[in-house]
């Protein structure tokens, strides 16, 4: 390392340090977002910066950084969290690379049930997605934290995994036919009360407030269909950073800018 960068890095780790206590000494005047969603984003261009051999570290380091978030959110108050993980085009990656990334949720998920603090925290844990197309050994993981945590109520911690935001529309819209068909009712009667009201008790978030903020890493500037119809009035806020590399700093000014933004809702 050169003598100009040996001096350089502690420099700037200091000026972070002092920055982010300035953030985090501010927050007591911010507007805290009761729900914030999260897209994951940039694992495998992380893992490629770092020189990693194998992108698989980046999903993992990512894995760690989402730990480390959840911590933030609870220090703010934060109060339902959803992240995506994994999208059904992600199924078209390389088998390999699939495999080890849905390997990596299913240990995390199994890990979920034993972690102390996630009990202590009563998170709860709720899927978000066409789960039933996952192997089953995660199916089975899955089902074992919603299980272990359904009775927490004080955090929420959505998993989009296995999720299209075009294909839960859909589905929230078949399953409100279903149902209705199912009491004997005749398709005229249906589509001439279909309506918002209808659809919304179908969707994976159902019983949910809409996602107050979303975030999305890495610096792409697109919703790939996270939440479609939920976050109709959501705020968003891109931020260049790889999620593994997502600093407090990065998110203490996503939770600031959210703050001093006027919501309308459309009015």
């Amino acid at each position: 390392m050169q003598p100009l960068q040996i001096i350089k890095n502690p420099l700037k780790k200091f000026f972070y340090a002092v920055y982010q206590k300035r953030l985090e000494q501010k927050t007591s005047h911010w507007h805290i977002p009761h729900h914030i969603g999260i897209i994951l984003d940039g694992n495998r261009r992380y893992a490629k910066k770092q020189g990693f051999m194998d992108s698989i570290k980046g999903h993992y380091d990512g894995a760690h950084k989402l730990e480390e978030m959840l911590h933030w959110c609870d220090e703010l108050g934060v109060k339902i969290v959803s992240i995506w993980i994994f999208s059904l085009d992600n199924f078209k990656r390389d088998q390999s690379e699939v495999t080890e990334i849905l390997d990596l949720i299913e240990k995390k998920m199994r890990e979920v049930v034993t972690i102390e603090g996630l009990h202590t925290n009563q998170i709860k844990i709720r899927s978000m997605g066409q789960v039933e197309l996952l192997p089953q050994s995660l199916q089975d993981a899955i089902h074992a934290a919603e299980k272990a945590t359904k009775h927490y109520d004080k955090f929420i911690l959505n998993v989009a995994v296995a999720y299209g935001g075009r294909e839960e529309i859909v589905e929230a819209v078949r399953s409100h036919l279903q149902s209705e068909l199912a009491k004997g009712r005749e398709p005229a009667e249906i589509t001439d009360e279909l309506s918002v009201e209808k659809i919304s008790p179908h969707l994976y978030t159902s019983e949910l407030p809409d996602p107050d903020l979303i975030i999305r890493t890495s610096g792409e500037v697109r919703l790939s269909g996270f939440l479609l119809w939920q976050s109709v009035y959501s705020e968003y806020y891109f931020c260049d950073t790889y999620w593994p590399a997502f600093r407090k700093i990065d998110f203490l000014r996503a939770i600031r800018d959210y703050s001093q933004r006027q919501r309308r809702f459309g009015k």
